[in-house]
């Protein structure tokens, strides 16, 4: 017959006492409520905002860089917050405008294998632990988009911003921008001939729902009617200009509107 004392004690874990983020599910939903909450708190108290996408791989010496950065300067000039994931390349390259401007450079970070430090040029930052909560606060951040060239990752935040604007998540009235004719030019071609015209993938109204251009003056004229038409909109709605938490957090789950495309 076995006695208690027979029976051998467990070691005490490393994670006993403290949240066992690594190992159990329950405890990862709990981590990922606090980044939504943490998340949304940041982006609702940025005003007039412009989020800005882009490679994290060109150099300072290339022409998308440096016409990033003058955006940025720009923007900030014309009293913008400007937003971007707080990398390097193109996201630097807004940071360091904004900077430049004295105007607000918001970084919202994540760590990443080739992205694993915020830009000098930020300055005011968050930093989030999961890819897909990062890109939910890059979605729901800004009252305008702008992308210049990059790679998947800038190509999977172009489609989602305009799903979410096709199926009423975000608002038509905020501008989506591709600045590069170079680069975007043929994909552009593809969306109409192919998507819209060939396939019927999409709607023809789809379409605008974008704008191409390498025109710096004609950015900020998109930007600013789009932010203005915003502003208006929610002060008839709310009596406010800016939305709270509870709002930008209702914009992302709210319904979607008319048919999936």
């Amino acid at each position: 017959m076995s006695h208690a004392s027979d029976t051998p004690t467990p070691e005490p874990s490393r994670f006993d006492g403290f949240p066992d983020f690594e190992h159990s599910p329950s405890w990862r939903i709990f981590r990922i409520m606090s980044e939504f909450v943490e998340g949304f708190t940041f982006i609702a108290h940025m005003q007039r905002s412009v989020t800005i996408f882009g490679s994290a791989r060109l150099p300072e010496t290339h022409p998308s860089y440096q016409l990033a950065r003058q955006l940025g300067f720009r923007l900030a000039k014309q009293g913008c917050t400007v937003v971007t994931g707080g990398g390097p390349g193109i996201m630097q390259a807004a940071n360091q405008g904004a900077y430049e401007g004295q105007g607000d450079s918001v970084g919202i970070n994540i760590q990443l294998p080739h992205e694993q430090r915020i830009n000098p040029y930020v300055t005011r930052s968050t930093s989030l632990h999961y890819f897909f909560s990062r890109k939910v606060m890059l979605d729901f951040s800004a009252d305008a988009y702008v992308f210049f060239p990059g790679g998947y990752g800038t190509l999977d935040e172009f489609f989602e911003l305009l799903t979410l604007v096709q199926t009423g998540k975000l608002d038509h009235q905020a501008p989506i921008i591709m600045v590069g004719r170079d680069f975007w030019e043929p994909l552009a071609h593809w969306m109409r001939d192919t998507l819209a015209m060939r396939y019927r993938t999409v709607a023809p109204s789809d379409l605008d729902i974008w704008t191409l251009t390498d025109d710096l003056d004609e950015v900020l004229r998109v930007i600013e009617t789009g932010v203005e038409q915003q502003v208006a909109a929610r002060i008839a709605a709310t009596g406010r200009a800016q939305p709270t938490v509870e709002e930008k957090m209702g914009q992302a789950t709210r319904h979607m509107a008319g048919t999936e495309q």
